[in-house]
């Protein structure tokens, strides 16, 4: 997706390495994490903090109770929790559960029908090793990281 709402008029990309699914899902894990909550957490709650549709993100929670990173409880105190640890959910698990498996071929970056070592697009041999640096950091971050650095960042924001 391309835009040109910058001011200097050259075309800003907007590169979504995941589903706006699972970009939301991410917001309401970390959300969860850095409250960490003794009660479960209304969905409502969430939504109205990220601004996120509430109907979208009790979807989104469906999937994430099916693939076990959150629990439901239902009833007058309801709502959501983490399912285990925010240190043991990793950014990876999280856009898996939404978005399913990363596909077995690689996809082409420039959206070519097949991009290997072998048959290489124009951009392959760079966009390969940045594409092994996204999968490793997401790999390597979890929620607990992630919660203290929002919260550090709402302080420099406050300050």
């Amino acid at each position: 997706m391309v835009s040109s709402n910058n001011t200097n008029n050259t075309p800003e990309l907007n590169f979504m390495l995941y589903s706006k699914s699972a970009e939301y899902a991410i917001q309401a894990l970390i959300y969860l994490a850095e409250i960490k909550p003794d009660k479960p957490v209304m969905i409502s709650e969430i939504a109205e903090a990220y601004n996120i549709p509430y109907q979208f993100l009790a979807k989104i929670v469906q999937t994430l109770v099916k693939q076990r990173l959150v629990v439901a409880t239902r009833g007058r105190n309801g709502g959501i929790n983490l399912a285990r640890e925010a240190k043991d959910i990793f950014i990876n698990q999280i856009i898996n559960a939404v978005d399913g498996p990363p596909p077995e071929k690689e996809q082409c970056v420039i959206g070519l029908d097949e991009c290997s070592d072998v048959t290489p697009c124009p951009l392959h041999h760079k966009w390969a090793p940045i594409r092994s640096q996204i999968r490793e950091m997401l790999s390597e971050e979890h929620l607990d990281d992630l919660a203290y650095r929002v919260i550090e960042k709402r302080k420099l924001m406050h300050s």
